[in-house]
C-alpha cells in the first residue's frame, strides 16, 4: 500500500484535504470518486516525509481512537465547541500521527466543512462505521452521545479481537518454535550423530531420510530459501484476491473449534454494529451495508447484500436471514421478534452480548485444550527424530555385543 495526499471538492463545494492509502494512484482516485468527491490534486507521499502517517511505528490503534472518542464526547456534552475540543485533544495526544490528523480535521471544520466530511477525509483511519455514526449524530444534534456510544462499540470490538488473538497466538507461537527447533536439529545435531555412523553400516530408511534432509538444507540452503519465499509469496498474493480470501474463509469455517469461534465472532461483530447504527437513526439498508462490510467476512457480507435485495422488495429482515445458513437461527428469530415489537436495537445488543460471551469462553477453552495437544505433537516430532538418529547407534552396540 502507498500513501497519497489529496485535495478534493465535495458535493457542497467545500475543499477537503487528507490522505488515503491505495495500491496505486488510479485506485486512490477511484476510491475518492466513489465517495462523491471531485479530485483536484493527488500525489504520492514519501514514506519518510511529513505525511508518513500510516507507518508501523506510528500507527493509530483502536485504543487511541477509543480514548479520543470518549474524551471528545465528554467535552461536547460539557458544552465545549467541537473545534476547541479537537484542538485541545490534538495537543494532548502523545501519538504524533494522530496529532497531525486531528490538526487537519480541526482546520477543515474551521473552514466551514461539516464534521463528518472532515473526518471522512481520512478513510484509512476512520472507517465507514465511524463516519456514518458521526454523520447521524451531526444531523440529530446529539454528537456527544453518539461518540460515547461509538467509543463503547469500539471498546467491545477491541475486546472481541483480543479474545480471538488469545486463542490463536499460542498455537501459532508453538508451531513456529517447533519449526525453529526442528531446523536447528537438522543443521547442528544430525551432523554430530552422522559422524558416529560407520560407512558400511546399513541404517534405517527414516534415518536416511533425516540425513538426506539435513544435507540438502546445509548444502542447498539458498534453494530452500527461494522455495519457501516463493511459496509464501504465492500464497499471500492468492489470498489477497477475492477468490483466495473466500477460499480461506471457507476453510476457516470448516476448521475444528476455530471454525465455530470465527463464525460466532463475525456474528457478534455484525449484531453489535447493526444495533449501534440502527439505534442512531441510520436507515436499515445503510446500516446493513455498513455492518456487512465491518465484519471482515466476504461470505457474511455477500449474504447480507443478497438479503438487502429482498428487503428492498418488501420482505422482513428476519425472514431473509432465515433462508441463509450463515445466520444462526437465534439471530433470525430475535431479529423477527425485534421487528414485530419495535425493539430491534435492544435485541441485537443482547445477541451481540451473547455471542461475545461465547467467543470469550471458547477462546479460553480452545487455549486450554490445544496446549497439551501441541506439546504432545512437539514431543512426538522431536522424539521421532532422536529415535531415528539413535537407531544406528543401537545397531552398532548390538552387533558389537554379538561379536
Amino acid at each position: 500500500m502507498e500513501i497519497y495526499s489529496y485535495e478534493v471538492v465535495d458535493a457542497y463545494g467545500n475543499i477537503l484535504k487528507g490522505n488515503i492509502d491505495a495500491e496505486h494512484q488510479v485506485q486512490a482516485c477511484q476510491r475518492l470518486k466513489d465517495k462523491g468527491y471531485m479530485v483536484i490534486q493527488i500525489k504520492k507521499e514519501k514514506t519518510t516525509g511529513k505525511f508518513s502517517l500510516i507507518s508501523k511505528d506510528k500507527r493509530i490503534t483502536i485504543s487511541d481512537k477509543v480514548i479520543f472518542s470518549r474524551q471528545l464526547a465528554a467535552m461536547l456534552n460539557a458544552g465545549i465547541p467541537i473545534t476547541r475540543a479537537l484542538y485541545t485533544l490534538s495537543k494532548q495526544t502523545s501519538n504524533p500521527t494522530f496529532r497531525k490528523v486531528l490538526e487537519d480535521i480541526t482546520s477543515n471544520i474551521e473552514s466551514g466543512i461539516s464534521v463528518s466530511a472532515a473526518f471522512g477525509a481520512y478513510p484509512t483511519i476512520f472507517n465507514d462505521l465511524y463516519i456514518g455514526m458521526i454523520k447521524a449524530g451531526e444531523v440529530g444534534g446529539n454528537l456527544g452521545e453518539t461518540l460515547a456510544r461509538l467509543a463503547s462499540q469500539m471498546q467491545k470490538e477491541k475486546t472481541l479481537k483480543d479474545n480471538i488473538r488469545s486463542a490463536t497466538i499460542y498455537p501459532i507461537s508453538v508451531i513456529l518454535f517447533s519449526a525453529v527447533i526442528l531446523l536447528a536439529m537438522l543443521v547442528f545435531l544430525v551432523p554430530i550423530f552422522e559422524g558416529f555412523f560407520p560407512e558400511n553400516l546399513e541404517i534405517p530408511w527414516i534415518t536416511k531420510a533425516i540425513v538426506f534432509l539435513s544435507h540438502s538444507i546445509r548444502g542447498y540452503w539458498y534453494l530452500w530459501l527461494i522455495i519457501v519465499l516463493s511459496l509464501v509469496g504465492t500464497v499471500s498474493i492468492y489470498l489477497k484476491t477475492d477468490k483466495g480470501s473466500t477460499v480461506l474463509e471457507k476453510i476457516w469455517f470448516k476448521a475444528p473449534a476455530f471454525g465455530s469461534l470465527y463464525h460466532k465472532t463475525i456474528i457478534a461483530r455484525f449484531a453489535r454494529t447493526f444495533s449501534t447504527l440502527f439505534a442512531n437513526g441510520i436507515s436499515v439498508i445503510q446500516a446493513l451495508e455498513t455492518s456487512g462490510k465491518s465484519t471482515g467476512s466476504k461470505l457474511l457480507n455477500q449474504a447480507i447484500q443478497d438479503s438487502i435485495v429482498e428487503i428492498e422488495e418488501g420482505r422482513k429482515i428476519g425472514e431473509t436471514f432465515e433462508q441463509r445458513d450463515i445466520f444462526p437461527p437465534i439471530l433470525s428469530h430475535m431479529i423477527s421478534v425485534g421487528e414485530e415489537t419495535g425493539s430491534l436495537p435492544s435485541l441485537l445488543d443482547k445477541i451481540a452480548e451473547f455471542y461475545e460471551d461465547e467467543v470469550a469462553t471458547m477462546s479460553k477453552t480452545i487455549t486450554s485444550m490445544i496446549e497439551p495437544i501441541l506439546l504432545i505433537l512437539v514431543g512426538i516430532v522431536v522424539g521421532v527424530m532422536l529415535i531415528s538418529l539413535y537407531l544406528p547407534i543401537f545397531t552398532i552396540i548390538t552387533q558389537t555385543n554379538l561379536q
